[in-house]
């Protein structure tokens, strides 16, 4: 059983990967259960022409996958959490709780969407109303300097709010509550005066995730014409990561969750274990 205590970032990403290697192999077992049908609709969409020439079983492949990795998320939370608790994760138990969350996870995640977009098409529509009056007044650089701030003030929005809302995931699996729109609130109390904290932690993570994935996509395009075998493998190579990588995802997130909740309210294996059904 380990201790659950305030951990700062290297801690948070040492932690997530000491419990991700501990856990590899049951971590493979469920991301092979959740995501194997996208991952073989992904692979023959790359193997026979690529996505533009099957754009309707591409969008069901990208909704099927939506769905599976929510299945993977909040399994992958579970094996987390009984690994803190010192009880045996099993693959049943990680399965039973992700499929019984898909639901609340699919409503947080289109409330999500949504203010993801609200928080992009402001700045666009005062954008697109104050710079061509700008413009047509003679005022090219002031344009250019309104343009450039709007930019700017828009990404640091939609940063500022994508990191109050990054633990709704694990505030849907972990917590009981109201409603699903009530992690929103949730997480953003979670993450007050940590936002810092949380984008740090989010953005190493994003770059370990992604940084595999990357390379092997680049192979995979560098040696379709000249090996074209090579790179067949390595597109399948780039289709399976997932598999393995999205878990990892979970556990840093889960781990600042972690964090955050002992910061805040003294968050202990005990309560951890009552919420899970098995302390």
């Amino acid at each position: 059983m380990t201790d659950i205590r305030p951990m700062d970032l290297g801690e948070i990403l040492d932690g997530g990967l000491t419990v991700y290697r501990r856990h590899f192999s049951l971590l493979v077992q469920l991301g092979v259960v959740a995501l194997w049908l996208p991952v073989a609709l992904t692979i023959y969409l790359q193997l026979s022409g690529g996505p533009q020439l099957h754009p309707v079983l591409y969008a069901v492949t990208l909704l099927i996958q939506y769905f599976a990795s929510l299945l993977l998320t909040a399994g992958a939370v579970r094996v987390i959490s009984d690994s803190y608790l010192g009880h045996p994760p099993r693959l049943h138990d990680a399965l039973s709780l992700g499929f019984s969350k898909i639901w609340p996870l699919f409503v947080v995640g289109i409330g999500y969407a949504v203010v993801v977009f609200v928080c992009m098409l402001v700045p666009g529509v005062i954008a697109a109303v104050l710079i061509p009056i700008l413009a047509k007044g003679g005022a090219a650089i002031p344009a250019l300097i309104v343009g450039l701030a709007l930019f700017a003030g828009a990404v640091w929005f939609l940063v500022f709010v994508a990191c109050g809302y990054a633990l709704t995931t694990q505030v849907v699996v972990l917590e009981e509550l109201g409603g699903s729109f009530d992690a929103f609130g949730r997480s953003w109390d979670l993450t007050r005066g940590f936002k810092r904290k949380v984008f740090a932690t989010a953005a190493v993570a994003l770059i370990i995730f992604s940084l595999p994935a990357a390379c092997v996509a680049v192979l995979a395009e560098a040696l379709r014409q000249p090996a074209p075998p090579v790179g067949q493998a390595f597109t399948v190579l780039a289709a399976l990561l997932p598999i393995v990588m999205t878990p990892l995802l979970s556990c840093i997130f889960t781990l600042m969750y972690y964090d955050l909740r002992v910061r805040r309210e003294a968050f202990d294996l005990q309560v951890l274990g009552q919420q899970l059904g098995i302390g």
